[in-house]
């Protein structure tokens, strides 16, 4: 009698209708996830950094303002006697000052010629030596429009006379002002404001060709 090996029924292998999953038929390669998505990648640096710019070319604007006030009010504090009668004016430290004409055609440098003579009116006070001032250094606030003109020493702190002989065409309403000297307070606020305004602007310029750059890039990828 003939016979033939039992046949493998269908019981006892379950059929599977699921594919195959990757990991036997590709060996030592990891699984494909495809994400799909309708959104732009996003561009860095980002839109906050045009707020950083702008952060700091305002704080270069605050910075010559403030500093601007600060001058201001430095030349407002100024001693002054009227021209060409001249006075007594009482400087509160010794060192180094700076006399400043001040009256109409200073800040353009048309000032009338006369002479100054700068003496003690009471002790303590001594002065030193009195010298053309060699920069050019102008200011107009309000109603103080000025042109430095001396440099004064003074070796101790007191009441000096200020004697101005020869100024009869001195027009109406000039005085002299003795004080500091304001220079180095309107470098001091310049310079550091011109560089706050251009770092701003060139942060700005950066960022915005940074970003359409990488935006044409995107695009020509496909995004």
């Amino acid at each position: 009698m003939d016979t033939k090996p039992d046949q493998p029924s269908g019981a006892d292998h379950p059929r599977s209708d699921s594919p195959p999953g990757p990991g036997p038929e590709y060996p030592g390669q990891p699984p494909v996830i495809v994400a799909t998505g309708t959104g732009w990648p996003r561009v860095r640096p980002g839109r906050v950094w045009y707020l950083a710019a702008l952060a700091v070319l305002l704080a270069g604007v605050a910075w010559i303002v403030f500093g601007l006030i600060s001058v201001s009010r430095q030349v407002d504090s100024f001693p002054r006697v009227p021209l060409p009668a001249g006075g007594t004016v009482t400087l509160d430290r010794s060192g180094g000052y700076v006399v400043y004409y001040e009256g109409p055609g200073a800040s353009s440098g048309r000032i009338p010629a006369f002479n100054v003579r700068i003496a003690p009116a009471a002790p303590p006070a001594a002065v030193g030596s009195l010298r053309r001032y060699t920069a050019s250094v102008n200011y107009s606030f309000g109603a103080h429009q000025g042109r430095a003109v001396l440099t004064l020493q003074v070796m101790h702190a007191g009441r000096v006379l200020v004697e101005p002989s020869g100024a009869a065409g001195v027009p109406g309403g000039a005085d002299l002002a003795l004080g500091s000297s304001i220079a180095g307070r309107i470098v001091a606020t310049v310079l550091p404001s011109i560089g706050l305004m251009f770092l701003g602007i060139a942060g700005a310029i950066v960022v915005a060709i940074v970003r359409v750059t990488r935006v044409r890039r995107a695009r020509a990828q496909g995004f």
